[in-house]
């Protein structure tokens, strides 16, 4: 794609983007008081101080790769993973810790850091693009649909089992064999992988 293909921010967007700080100002109005907020106002180039947090999600939205499948959560951990048809290396016990997700159709989000991140620093990187964890389902189903699809982009997903320890699951691509690896971890993950996310449920 061009760069001439691209369609820009439209003023409506602009209208709304303003709107929401709008609303976020009077909802915590209480919190500063007229002669903070004047100083603040007065500070050198303060709209792009505000505007530089709405383009890093932007950038890091528009690196994302995003997949809309069916699940189907009848299934028995290890099924939903031999549906995929890969080689499976996995600790049954943490298999069966597997969380299974909601709804009949999923939509997994994709994003690539580049660099090596722990579980716990990962978190914070799907919390920074509105995402949780992919449930390893919704996950496998993405795999059963687009075989090829971790050769591309090894991807994976993890949880925390009952004791408080960090799971995961990963496909991708070993010895020219599509395979799916479910087990405990404790090392960081390196930089060639994808992560798999799905949208933060809207509070009513």
């Amino acid at each position: 794609m061009n760069a001439s293909d691209v369609k820009v921010m439209t003023d409506g967007q602009i209208e709304n983007a303003v709107g929401q700080f709008r609303d976020a100002l009077r909802k915590h109005r209480s919190e500063i008081s007229s002669d903070v907020a004047q100083q603040v106002l007065g500070v050198e180039n303060f709209g792009m101080i505000v505007f530089a947090p709405f383009r890093e999600r932007a950038e890091m939205i528009s690196k994302q790769v995003v997949r809309c499948v069916p699940v189907n959560r009848t299934r028995e951990p290890r099924k939903a993973l031999e549906a995929t048809g890969r080689n499976l290396y996995v600790n049954d016990d943490v298999v069966a810790t597997m969380p299974k997700g909601t709804g009949k159709e999923a939509e997994v989000v994709f994003f690539n850091l580049g660099r090596y991140v722990s579980d716990t620093d990962l978190d914070k990187e799907y919390e920074l693009r509105g995402l949780v964890p992919a449930d390893p389902y919704s996950l496998a189903a993405v795999n059963e649909a687009d075989p090829t699809f971790a050769e591309k982009k090894p991807h994976g997903t993890h949880w925390k089992d009952a004791d408080g320890k960090w799971c995961f699951a990963t496909f991708d691509l070993w010895d020219d064999e599509r395979d799916v690896i479910v087990d405990r971890d404790g090392d960081a993950w390196l930089d060639g992988w994808w992560f798999a996310g799905v949208r933060k449920a809207v509070k009513a």
